[in-house]
């Protein structure tokens, strides 16, 4: 008799808490994330990533979340995206801080990617066991921005530069004119490059008509996509300008205040589903291109000299101390990764094996 007794008990709390866990679903305020993203989906490995963010995120949040892409310049011009979800204009977007400098600065760019900097897996490590992630959205809140950050996809290295001659020492790069990307643009500067930071669908036509010589954008995959193969047939490695990087989820943040903690929990989580999915999937796509470019596009791979490196790493740490000096959010935010770099670095060197080329941080 005690035993059916506890059996009823058991069956009305389970049936009580299934009642109360529909209702608060019922109650759940669904959200509709509009999300207007820098770079066209088509672009594997780069814009691919928040499309698969969408997909799994309106599965897993089975209706309460909704994310919707939108392709650049569909609801509003890439570059104007910050500045929308800022303001409430739309409530999502999805960026990189390397692209939205003039609002937040070159120290925003750290966010992004940093020369000779972390890869991967290091950055990772610093953004989310130590300080990275906190000084992230420190900075938006530092400029009164009401922005919510979530780091959602992280890529591997980039190419460094497609020529249409080598470059075989620094005085090769003097008076060029090349599209270049973030902090690595102000190296490129001080090597007598003229930089301009074009968006993918003009980069092309810009060296058909002569605008410019040369170009970086992304991986070899995407690089193909853009058909740089097709003027430019000398291509550089390793892309010591972007070891590593780092895109964002932006949300308005009176609409992530808005959302239930589920709802939040379900967009964090996507988010690091989305890092990790465009990460193993950017890697596995790379060398298809890198043969084809040689197999079938007359496409020249070369790894700079180690002259060359060497001069890329002197005037990147010319830049950093020149922007240090210069803002005191960028020393801080710098000097915080240097010193986990420090740290990071007495691991990285027992515990893997080198690659070519490897530059280590010095103690």
């Amino acid at each position: 008799m005690f035993q059916k007794l506890n059996r009823v008990a058991l069956s009305v709390a389970v049936a009580t808490a299934l009642f109360a866990s529909t209702t608060a679903v019922a109650k759940e305020k669904k959200v509709l994330l509009k999300v207007p993203v820098y770079f066209g989906t088509h672009l594997e490995g780069l814009g691919s990533t928040p499309k698969w963010l969408a997909e799994q995120v309106n599965k897993a949040s089975g209706g309460s979340v909704k994310v919707k892409i939108y392709e650049p310049g569909k609801l509003i011009p890439p570059k104007e995206i910050l500045e929308a979800v800022n303001k409430g204009q739309v409530n999502a977007g999805f960026t990189t801080p390397g692209y939205n400098t003039g609002q937040l600065g070159n120290a925003g760019a750290i966010f992004s990617a940093v020369p000779f900097g972390p890869d991967a897996t290091e950055y990772l490590a610093w953004l989310y066991y130590g300080d990275g992630l906190k000084l992230w959205r420190e900075m938006y809140a530092k400029k009164n921005m009401n922005i919510h950050a979530i780091p959602c996809s992280v890529i591997a290295p980039e190419t460094s530069g497609w020529f249409s001659k080598p470059i075989d020492k620094p005085e090769d790069l003097k008076g060029l004119r090349m599209r270049f990307f973030g902090l690595g643009a102000l190296v490129m500067e001080k090597l007598g490059v003229s930089t301009s930071l074009l968006p993918s669908k003009e980069i092309f036509p810009a060296l058909e008509k002569g605008a410019i010589d040369a170009t970086e954008f992304s991986m070899p995959a995407i690089d193909k996509r853009l058909g740089f193969h097709k003027i430019l047939k000398y291509n550089y490695f390793p892309g010591w300008h972007q070891p590593a990087t780092f895109f964002e989820l932006i949300i308005n943040g009176d609409t992530w205040k808005g959302m239930s903690e589920a709802q939040q929990q379900t967009v964090e989580m996507g988010c690091k589903a989305a890092m990790l999915d465009g990460l193993a999937f950017g890697e596995a796509i790379q060398f298809p291109a890198m043969k084809e470019n040689l197999e079938k596009n007359g496409v020249e791979n070369r790894y700079w000299s180690k002259e060359m490196l060497d001069t890329f790493k002197a005037k990147w740490e010319e830049v950093a101390s020149e922007e240090s000096a210069k803002d005191a959010e960028f020393k801080a935010i710098y000097e915080n990764l240097q010193a986990f770099r420090k740290d990071y670095a007495v691991w990285s060197e027992w515990g893997f094996l080198p690659r070519p080329g490897t530059i280590r941080v010095e103690k």
